[in-house]
């Protein structure tokens, strides 16, 4: 990588999947961070909270592939290790994911034997989704490379920092849950 000229202003990095203007000469323009238009999108905490979660999910999914499961997958699977098993319906509200998507990603993992459906104890017309051994084990398994992407992702922050965005994003997430 050619080092930047003296005088040059900082560029953003390059997110896999973000479209960028292209030059024939050399292909993808980083984006200048110091452009009227990215500061002003650089502080707005909302675009800034949905580029780090396009990044989120773009490290978490690469992590995922081996396995064949998407960041989705694993959310379901990380509800299901906190039950003794949900609705169908429960996940989809609970997630917030769309009804017919919940229904495709608990057959995927239903294939792979990270879960099953069982009539629901409450009314056997009904089906709980449950977490199985296996898929216990997969989450165990994949507890340090998670831990992993989460670092890659918060690398800048200090320890305490990331601590707090934590307790922050919690909050906001529970406040969003809770309406």
């Amino acid at each position: 990588m050619n080092p930047a000229p003296p005088g040059a202003r900082p560029r953003e990095p390059v997110i896999a999947g973000q479209q960028h203007p292209t030059s024939p000469a050399t292909g993808p323009v980083p984006i200048d961070a110091q452009e009227p238009w990215m500061r002003g999108l650089h502080a707005d905490t909302g675009y800034l909270l949905y580029r780090l979660g396009l990044r989120s999910g773009q490290l978490f999914n690469t992590f995922l592939q081996e396995s064949g499961l998407r960041l989705r997958h694993y959310a379901l699977l990380r509800f299901l290790a906190t039950s003794e098993g949900a609705l169908q319906r429960e996940l989809s509200s609970r997630l917030g994911y769309d009804p017919s998507a919940i229904v495709g990603l608990v057959d995927d993992l239903e294939k792979l034997g990270f879960a099953e459906r069982r009539p629901s104890p409450d009314d056997r017309r009904s089906r709980i989704v449950v977490l199985t051994d296996d898929g216990r084990a997969f989450l165990r398994d994949t507890d340090e490379a998670g831990l992993r992407v989460t670092n890659d992702l918060l690398q800048p922050l200090a320890p305490a920092e990331r601590d707090t965005l934590h307790t922050l994003l919690q909050r906001v997430a529970e406040a969003e849950l809770d309406s």
